[in-house]
């Protein structure tokens, strides 16, 4: 059965020509066995039949043109003095078919032809038989026009529903997009999320690891407890980068059963650790604390600490030989002020706006990103008198 249904949608206009051969017909039988008709009405009907036939075929084509066809054929039908026959039914036909899939014009056209059309049948060809009285022929009336408003009302009631379908689908088609855009929105976030952690954890130990590296092999044969000290310093370091990339791979996994090893996230309490650590990588860091310390949400805490520690790499990294480093944070009444500053060398103004090769400057992009999400304020840049200034603004309460 579904096969028989694909096969007349797939093939309309053959389906209305089987039924337009139908129709001929039936007026054929008519023309033959009603006497009413003279000669003349006759031979006017073989035109009309065929016309009315056309207009069953070509509905679906071109609801429009059979339209006008329709009420042509009508209007000869009245002036030639055809009476009412099986073609008639076109008229039916094509007032649905308008209703549904017509111009609007045309439906309002295929309304106002189909009221009109009982009254003017009844007018011209009044009913004969015995017994009808005005009453009888205005129930007739009343009936032909009921029926060809149905005609029209069935149509119109088919556009609407296949409009309101058509709006679902619009709808579901354009929720699915802002889906699929929410969710590249949502992994483009979590990548970069995930590319500031891992560039902060790594960047920082790795550096500090590289630094103890060269000095112990600097001194390796002069003085072995300061080598020993280096070496101590690498392990240290690198067990705490193992630590911090644990507790990034355990958020990553927090929805495996397996879960996996949680390390809490680093802050302000930190930052002395931090310095010492920096320190004993030969950068001289000056640290002062400002204000009543007080603890503070964890996004303030982590964004805070990753500011202090990516600036006092990039120092490391781009300050050169004899640089130093000052750090100061300021708890003040609604925000939190950090300052960090050096006297070295510096970096250029465009790697500072938009990075460079080989990941350099991608950490001051993650600075903004980081201060970005919790509504604080970045600004840095080159150092009057030599260096590199880096002032942070971050609010205490983020409303997140």
């Amino acid at each position: 059965m579904q096969r028989v249904y694909d096969f007349f949608r797939r093939h309309p206009t053959g389906v209305d020509s089987f039924w337009a051969v139908v129709l001929l017909l039936a007026c054929a039988a008519w023309a033959v066995e009603d006497p009413r008709p003279s000669g003349a009405a006759k031979l006017a009907a073989i035109p009309m039949s065929l016309a009315l036939a056309a207009v069953v075929a070509l509905r679906r084509r071109m609801p429009e043109r059979m339209l006008l066809v329709a009420i042509a054929t009508g209007l000869a039908q009245l002036v030639f003095n055809v009476e009412s026959n099986p073609g008639d039914a076109a008229f039916l036909v094509i007032i649905y078919t308008c209703a549904s899939n017509g111009e609007r014009w045309a439906s309002r056209l295929a309304l106002l032809a189909g009221l009109a059309a009982a009254p003017l049948s009844m007018v011209r060809w009044p009913p004969h038989e015995r017994g009808t009285t005005i009453w009888t022929t205005l129930f007739q009336t009343i009936l032909l026009t009921v029926i060809f408003a149905c005609s029209w009302v069935v149509g119109d009631r088919l556009r609407t529903r296949r409009a309101y379908y058509a709006q679902l689908e619009e709808r579901a088609a354009r929720q699915h997009r802002e889906r699929e855009a929410q969710s590249k929105a949502a992994v483009a976030a979590e990548r970069a999320r995930i590319a500031r952690e891992l560039h902060d954890v790594v960047a920082h130990n790795v550096s500090v690891m590289v630094v103890q590296a060269d000095g112990a092999a600097y001194v390796l044969d002069a003085a072995p407890d300061q080598a020993k000290q280096a070496l101590e310093t690498i392990s240290s370091t690198g067990r705490q980068a193992l630590a911090e990339m644990r507790r990034l791979l355990g958020l990553l996994r927090a929805g495996d059963d397996a879960g996996g090893e949680y390390v809490p996230q680093p802050g302000v309490d930190q930052l002395a650790d931090l310095i010492d650590q920096v320190r004993g990588a030969g950068l001289p860091v000056r640290f002062e604390v400002a204000g009543e310390a007080r603890p503070l949400s964890s996004g303030v805490e982590l964004t805070a600490y990753r500011i202090v520690q990516e600036a006092l790499t990039n120092v490391r990294k781009h300050g050169g030989d004899g640089a130093s480093a000052k750090v100061m944070l300021d708890f003040g009444d609604a925000e939190l002020d950090l300052l960090i500053e050096d006297d070295g060398r510096g970096a250029g103004q465009e790697l500072l706006a938009h990075g460079g090769r080989d990941g350099l400057g991608q950490g001051l992009i993650g600075m903004r990103e980081r201060i970005g999400m919790i509504g604080g304020t970045l600004d840095a840049g080159p150092r009057p008198g030599g260096g590199f200034r880096i002032s942070a603004v971050l609010p205490l309460k983020t409303g997140r």
